[in-house]
């Protein structure tokens, strides 16, 4: 577990995925980060999407991780003197409503910077708070169909289906589900908005979107769609009119126990490596030597010999055999259910085995990066709403007293 952010306090105003995802990843890189929820509800990502325990979704257990709650109605006088006090100690504002909402409620970026001027407030929702659809509440999906990552028909019956459509570089669905590419590229820009006020003393003004975060990160496909008619050499590129992945060196291939692998030998040094490790010097010519890499398009009986070839070793096996021979063939696992036994997946830590005090035995998604060699571990259970609120006023100096009459009159 990381404390990259250690010292760093996250005040986040956020309900569903998108701004809970940002939290998320903050705490997951040591900050300090306190969900600031209204007692009439809060999240309620905690009581959709499946329920493990009352109040306990998957969801809410792994993306409300490594946080404290503090019940607070920001719609109270006496609330927004508290959020504003609990302001002061913080270095970010994550703002997960839909674009406005904050204003409305007396505590979005310009009244934060009139009191707190050195503040990163980052705004983030599924379009994002500039532009004429800001204000169109978004689920999903919806940020990742703006982005054109989504295809579909209508079918004979009458009703919408989705499909596979042929684009290039597979369109911009390989950037991924929109919530996370979203937050992802919002994190990066909070931890470059850090850098920057620790050299200049300056806050700023984030504004995300899960659209443009698909875009982002599905980059190598939306360039090469936007530009497809201003490519003028198309070597190495998938032929017109030939289906997606019918190359027989870029290629996925069963193994002998009915698991498998995909083969990615397209440089010329792989392809030969390869034909010499399985003793098939044969293949070395059936080779485009024309470019840097070869697919192997047109060659559907290249394709038919290597399925007899992989036929013959398992999964594993093939495996071991890519680590020996410095050989770009990996496992595709066809649902979760293998991921707990990848030896890589399970050294990495990627996957955490941990347990949540209500909800029981979890199978938590860790940090996606390891820094310096340290094992993922989990710092904060997913809080019930409100849980940490008299530790946070504590925290600020509200006696007893003081926090019984807030809890009295339903301040918090």
């Amino acid at each position: 577990m990381s404390d990259l952010l250690a010292g760093v306090r996250v005040l986040e105003a956020a309900i569903l995925l998108n701004g809970d995802t940002v939290g998320m990843l903050l705490g997951d890189l040591g900050a300090d980060v306190i969900k600031v929820e209204s007692p009439r509800g809060g999240d309620y990502l905690r009581d959709m999407l499946g329920q493990l325990t009352p109040h306990n979704s998957p969801a809410h257990v792994q993306v409300n991780k490594n946080k404290r709650s503090i019940a607070l109605d920001v719609r109270t006088n006496e609330g927004r003197s508290v959020f504003f006090d609990l302001l002061a100690t913080a270095d970010v504002f994550v703002d997960g409503y839909l674009a406005g909402t904050c204003d409305r409620l007396g505590i979005g970026y310009i009244a934060q910077r009139a009191v707190k001027p050195d503040i990163i407030y980052c705004h983030y929702s599924g379009f994002g708070g500039k532009g004429p659809y800001s204000r169109i509440p978004t689920h999903g999906q919806m940020m990742n169909a703006l982005a054109g990552a989504v295809a579909v028909e209508l079918g004979d019956d009458g009703l919408v289906h989705h499909i596979d459509r042929d684009e290039p570089m597979g369109g911009t669905r390989t950037g991924g589900d929109g919530t996370s590419a979203g937050a992802t590229h919002a994190v990066a820009h909070i931890a470059a908005a850090l850098f920057q006020r620790e050299r200049t003393g300056k806050g700023c003004y984030l504004d995300a979107a899960g659209s443009d975060g698909v875009l982002a990160s599905g980059w190598m496909a939306a360039i090469y769609g936007l530009n497809d008619r201003r490519i003028a050499d198309r070597q190495g590129l998938r032929p017109p009119g030939q289906a997606p992945f019918q190359g027989a060196k870029y290629q996925w291939y069963a193994t002998s126990d009915d698991r498998f692998v995909l083969f990615c030998c397209i440089e010329h040094k792989f392809w030969t490596a390869f034909c010499s490790a399985i003793d098939r010097p044969d293949l070395v010519a059936r080779a485009d030597l024309d470019g840097p890499v070869d697919f192997g398009h047109s060659d559907l009986p290249l394709r038919r010999e290597l399925q007899e070839v992989f036929s013959t070793r398992t999964q594993a096996e093939w495996v071991a055999f890519a680590v020996q021979n410095d050989l770009p063939i990996g496992p595709s696992h066809q649902t979760t259910a293998p991921l707990l036994d990848d030896v890589h997946l399970r050294e990495r830590n990627i996957l955490f085995e941990g347990s949540h005090p209500q909800a029981g035995p979890f199978t938590y998604v860790g940090e996606s990066v390891i820094v310096d060699k340290e094992p993922y571990e989990l710092r904060r259970h997913a809080p019930a709403l409100g849980e940490h609120t008299d530790e946070v006023l504590a925290e600020l100096g509200y006696d007893q007293a003081s926090i019984d009459r807030l809890r009295a009159s339903g301040v918090v």
